[in-house]
């Protein structure tokens, strides 16, 4: 009995838990604050239900209606300036030239093409050009003909020169008939007076180049029965030549019939430049590549320049004198363009600009800036991120609870140094031994090492 009344006097002490419990019970803990916290921030971010009540509707046509406010001026200092490379020019009138480049191609002048036909039908005998690209010179005999048609008609109008001598001179009715059958069929004036000096028909009829030029068609061989309606030989003159250009649709409302043009040959080798005009443009598109034809017009230099061969096309044109922004102050979005407005004593602004055609080295401005206003046209990227920057840092800053960077509503306290403020004075230790003394909160008894 004695022992038992000891015993009893001097409990033992209760069991000691493990620490994985006591950490368990720390991150419960900790969890259900957070979401104490949130829910807090949340009601008092939620605006009441008599601002609710306030708020007047706005229709969406007044939305629409309002034009965005442009964004704030930034300052930067001399010295960033000058360590960025920040430069800018001055918007002014001036003459806006700009000259375009494209492909052309060569091409015989269709006004110098001739294809050669026989007026009167029969079989080819001879064939004096024998390949496509030989020269030949005015008055070359092309084709020799046999034709027996030609043989009656020549035989008839011998028969009336010899009837017209021996019964009537007033009766030539027959030998005027013959004559004009025989000029009809393309019999020259000399080719004729030698008919009646021999007294002789010709047995051929040969066709002769109508002018200087090259064979760039034949279709006639030896043996072979021509008739009027096929062709013999395709001749072209290259002493003139054509260079058909292809321009874009934007390019070609710059470009005028009779504006000069110039012309370079690639590699050096069709000699030195061709100057020439703008002979005629083309009516139509053409509907794949978008491009719309022109035509130059040229005094051929030499044998180098041959019909498609490529050269390389410059058009110089003028817009007049317009207010124009240098190209390198535009930044193109692709939705936008704007430049950088370069006000005094440091500040930097974007503008929207509307810019129209495109010269050399400047836009022409249709709206968004005046004349006398300076853009910046070096590192307006970097000044452009700097603005960026700092409207978005102003952005973040207005009117979220909470989130004032440099306030007193985010506390060193609770970010766990070197504990976590819990309100009403307690904190709750967040270091190796927050285990060992965690206070105890409502409903859940308190741990103690």
């Amino acid at each position: 009995m004695e022992n038992i009344t000891t015993n009893a006097e001097n409990p033992a002490p209760p069991a000691r838990r493990p620490v994985s419990l006591r950490w368990t019970l720390a991150l419960t803990a900790a969890a259900a604050l957070g979401a104490t916290v949130t829910y807090l921030a949340t009601r008092r971010s939620a605006p009441s239900a008599e601002l609710a009540a306030s708020v007047t509707p706005v229709s969406p046509d007044a939305g629409r209606a309002a034009a965005p406010a442009p964004p704030p001026p930034i300052r930067i200092s001399p010295e960033r300036q000058q360590l960025i490379g920040v430069r800018s020019a001055t918007v002014a009138p001036r003459e806006l030239t700009f000259a375009i480049r494209t492909v052309g191609v060569i091409s015989y002048d269709e006004r110098r093409l001739a294809e050669i036909h026989t007026e009167v039908a029969g079989w080819v005998e001879k064939v004096y050009v024998d390949y496509v690209g030989k020269p030949v010179k005015r008055g070359d005999p092309l084709v020799t003909i046999y034709s027996p048609d030609l043989l009656n008609a020549q035989t008839d109008y011998l028969i009336g020169l010899r009837q017209e001598r021996a019964i009537s001179a007033d009766d030539a009715s027959l030998t005027e008939a013959a004559r004009r059958r025989l000029r009809l069929w393309d019999i020259t004036d000399a080719q004729l007076e030698e008919l009646e000096r021999t007294r002789e028909p010709a047995r051929t009829l040969t066709l002769s180049s109508p002018f200087d030029g090259v064979i760039v068609e034949r279709s006639p061989f030896r043996g072979q029965y021509l008739t009027p309606e096929m062709s013999t030989v395709k001749i072209a003159d290259l002493s003139k030549i054509w260079i058909i250009a292809e321009l874009f649709e934007n390019e070609v409302a710059q470009i005028r019939v009779g504006q000069a043009a110039k012309v370079l040959f690639p590699y050096g080798g069709g000699g030195p430049a061709l100057e020439g005009k703008v002979d005629f443009i083309y009516p139509t598109l053409d509907p794949r590549a978008r491009r719309v034809k022109v035509r130059l017009a040229f005094d051929n230099p030499g044998p180098v320049s041959k019909p498609e061969s490529y050269v390389t096309v410059v058009l110089d044109t003028t817009l007049g004198r317009k207010l124009a922004v240098p190209k390198e102050a535009v930044i193109d979005t692709g939705e936008r363009q704007y430049v950088l407005l370069a006000l005094p004593d440091g500040y930097f602004q974007p503008r929207d600009v509307q810019v129209g055609a495109a010269a050399a080295d400047a836009y022409e401005v249709l709206g968004g800036l005046q004349e006398g206003d300076r853009v910046v046209t070096s590192a307006q990227f970097l000044v452009d991120s700097e603005t960026n920057l700092e409207a978005a840092m102003k952005s973040m800053s207005m009117g979220i609870p909470g989130m004032d960077m440099g306030g007193a509503a985010m506390k060193s306290t609770s970010m766990g140094i070197p504990g976590m403020d819990m309100g009403g004075g307690q904190t709750m230790p967040m270091g190796p031994d927050a285990g060992a003394a965690m206070p105890g909160l409502p409903g859940m008894p308190g741990m103690k090492q």
